[in-house]
């Protein structure tokens, strides 16, 4: 093998404390804060829950898999419908607004999630393409009045926002020149812990390139790969960034809205050409159905294996199934069988 290329979050990252429990507050706040709902204990959307979402495909983007879950507990709340989303300029315009609409329908009737099944519900879902599209297939529009989740986080974008201030914590006035609004504490991504040793990754730096095809912000990607030391030993690294840069060139001359971000696989694509290496034989190693995906699409260019990788998971039996089902050709559970690829 000629170039290895990783995802971060699952494979060189371990975001079971940092990006799943940033979904679970950023819930929390939108519903308790944003919406005044009120729970008297527990969380109101579960890990499992979360995999769950994850296992249908299309959420690669955890700020789409957040709309989705919210979307999913509205509509499982009791709450009358609201179709259409109000236009704000400002973000700080958003919460009162909502608040207010929400309040004639809570002074009457306590909030109960009615959970139904839920694998029936993602089942349909992902019939129905998954993602955060499969859902309001599923759904309709009913509750896309409740969800802000377009545009920027400066202005109306309130998944993105509160999601971001979570993650980051004091990190995101640097990174958006912004002050938070919702949430004061530290950054979730403290909780971060790395899943591959760097001795294995200096082991395959000595004989192969190596890069990461990522679904995170260049801002966070950096942060990790800063804080843990792991920046010299890859040779490009393609973030959120770079695919929508990319969106929005295409969107400019064609006219056409594509995305770009797995299981479309632009960040493979790109990594392995910023390596540069002429017919290179390659590897992906990802661990959700998203990017086995990423990694069989961009077979139509590349010969490339989709590596499944299940280090630090629970359901490593279940997810095995789903990887190899979605076009994995191989799934590996320890990051020491990572140096099989090395000649």
């Amino acid at each position: 093998m000629d170039v290895l290329i990783f995802d971060m979050d699952g494979v060189l990252i371990d975001v079971s404390r940092s990006y799943r429990k940033t979904i679970q507050r950023t819930i929390h706040i939108y519903l308790e804060t944003c919406l005044g709902f009120q729970r008297s204990r527990g969380d109101w959307i579960m890990d499992e829950e979360i995999s769950l979402f994850k296992s249908v495909g299309g959420f690669n983007n955890d700020w789409d898999l957040t709309s989705g879950l919210l979307l999913y507990l509205l509509s499982i709340s009791g709450i009358p419908p609201l179709l259409k989303r109000q236009k704000f300029s400002f973000i700080e315009e958003v919460v009162p607004y909502l608040q207010e609409k929400s309040s004639r329908f809570l002074q009457k009737t306590p909030i109960q999630l009615k959970r139904k099944s839920l694998r029936a519900f993602l089942g349909k879902v992902k019939v129905s393409g998954g993602g955060l599209r499969g859902v309001r297939r599923i759904l309709g529009t009913s509750w896309d009045g409740w969800v802000y989740r377009s545009g920027d986080l400066d202005q109306e974008n309130m998944i993105k926002r509160i999601f971001q201030e979570v993650y980051l914590g004091k990190k995101f006035t640097a990174c958006y020149h912004l002050s938070p609004l919702f949430y004061m504490g530290k950054g979730f991504y403290l909780q971060e812990r790395t899943l591959i040793p760097k001795k294995i990754l200096a082991s395959l730096r000595k004989k192969i390139r190596i890069g990461i095809a990522s679904g995170r912000p260049r801002f966070d990607a950096e942060l990790a790969l800063k804080r843990f030391h792991f920046l010299p030993y890859f040779d490009s690294v393609v973030t959120l960034d770079e695919c929508e840069i990319e969106e929005l060139r295409i969107f400019h001359s064609t006219g056409k809205k594509v995305k770009l971000s797995k299981p479309h696989p632009y960040s493979i694509l790109r990594t392995v050409h910023e390596i540069g290496i002429l017919n290179p034989q390659c590897g992906y190693v990802g661990d959700v159905v998203d990017d086995m995906l990423a990694a069989k699409a961009a077979k139509k260019e590349l010969s490339i294996l989709a590596i499944g990788f299940l280090s630090g998971r629970r359901n490593r039996k279940a997810m095995k199934k789903s990887l190899l089902h979605v076009g994995a050709d191989m799934v590996i559970e320890s990051p020491k069988e990572l140096l099989r690829f090395i000649p």
